[in-house]
């Protein structure tokens, strides 16, 4: 997770996450990303049923009977705030679609953690906002991957568009902080703008664009991920509204996600600017760390496995069915575990030889498997030249 408005527009300095220790427990969420424990922010599909299915999902869109229960989910709900996890993300599937979603939100928030949702928003209805309220949900991000008709075409349903922006409405109404969730790819990206316009328009206050990862019904869709010249320009847009948003007053958050490429990318964009805040960003992305899957992130499915991430599905770290997600996370026999949390002595290719590989990691592991049959193999979607990583 790249903060463009953070390290760009400067709304962040490195000395922020320094006043706070830099521990997961007590920084506040929007510095989480520096954290120098890496406790682990838990993404936890609490369900495989979804009521729509979009083009470039990891999850299926039927439900499962072997979704843990609510005790099972109450116990690890109970364990992961023991073991120190600053938040809990609820995703799926679509989340709302559990029935008992808000007594594992009660209890995420009573356990000392954050509690949030990923979904698509089209089942938030007044009534359930007013208990997300209630409960402490701390935040939404919805789905939203184009403007009508293009997002309408990825959800599979004519009307999704504006079931989703009511559900933001209604959150917002509650005082709810909403987000936006993009996922980049040629179908969209021209839709970008647009996106921008809608959030000063409708006041969201934040935006994560993710890029694509090759894993579910995304697979189908990776000729039809950015090339690296359109990355790049896409980059720039981003950063070029982000900008322009904060100069003019508005509080804004604007993120990208699943590409740590973008981070040396925005600091040689800073150098070439002669900003003076470019020293600043470097520090902020050696915090950062780069990528965190099997680190920082977590990812419990439906029914208890634990993954390195939410894109890694045949990487079955155990299942919290047999043993504490503590112990599951911090098992020194698991070899790609530890590979993992030590990623940078084991990647390969440009990867290795890259000045960058402090502040990125080696980037996404799980997209590097996809495409070449290697987990420290390079990352594809790396957009970054020979002349800008030596």
């Amino acid at each position: 997770m790249i903060g463009i408005s953070k390290l760009y527009c400067g709304t962040v300095e490195a000395s922020d996450p320094l006043r706070y220790g830099r521990n997961s427990g007590s920084l506040p969420s929007h510095l989480l990303q520096f954290s120098s424990d890496k406790k682990p922010v838990v993404v936890w599909n609490v369900t495989r049923a979804c009521n729509l299915r979009c083009a470039h999902c990891y999850a299926s869109t039927t439900s499962q009977t072997e979704e843990l229960s609510t005790k099972e989910g109450l116990s690890l709900l109970e364990e992961l705030s023991g073991f120190g996890s600053p938040v809990v993300l609820f995703s799926g599937g679509e989340p709302t679609l559990r029935k008992d979603l808000p007594i594992l939100i009660k209890s995420a928030v009573e356990n000392g953690m954050r509690a949030v949702i990923s979904t698509n928003g089209t089942l938030i209805t007044p009534d359930f906002a007013m208990r997300f309220a209630d409960l402490g949900l701390s935040y939404i991000g919805v789905s939203l991957d184009g403007l009508e008709a293009v997002n309408d075409s990825f959800r599979g349903l004519d009307g999704a568009f504006r079931m989703a922006m009511n559900g933001i409405y209604h959150a917002m109404h509650e005082g709810i902080k909403v987000g936006l969730r993009f996922t980049m790819n040629r179908r969209n990206v021209q839709e970008i703008p647009g996106i921008f316009s809608l959030m000063q328009q409708e006041g969201i206050p934040r935006i994560c664009f993710y890029h694509l990862v090759y894993t579910g019904r995304a697979k189908t869709l990776m000729e039809e991920d950015l090339s690296h010249a359109e990355t790049r320009e896409t980059l720039d847009l981003i950063m070029d509204r982000a900008r322009t948003m904060i100069e003019s007053g508005l509080d804004v958050e604007v993120l990208t996600v699943d590409n740590h490429a973008d981070g040396p990318y925005v600091y040689l964009r800073m150098i070439k600017e002669g900003s003076p805040r470019a020293s600043d960003t470097l520090e902020l992305l050696k915090m950062n760390g780069g990528n965190s899957s099997g680190v920082g992130i977590a990812c419990i499915n439906f029914d208890g496995e634990v993954y390195p991430d939410q894109f890694w599905r045949h990487r079955v770290l155990g299942t919290i069915r047999q043993r504490p997600f503590s112990e599951i996370w911090e098992d020194p026999s698991n070899e790609f575990l530890m590979k993992l949390k030590n990623k940078k002595e084991h990647v390969t290719g440009r990867c290795r030889q890259c000045r960058w590989l402090d502040v990125c990691a080696g980037n996404f592991r799980a997209r590097a498997e996809a495409v070449t049959g290697d987990p420290w193999g390079v990352d594809p979607a790396c957009y970054l030249s020979d002349e800008e990583i030596s």
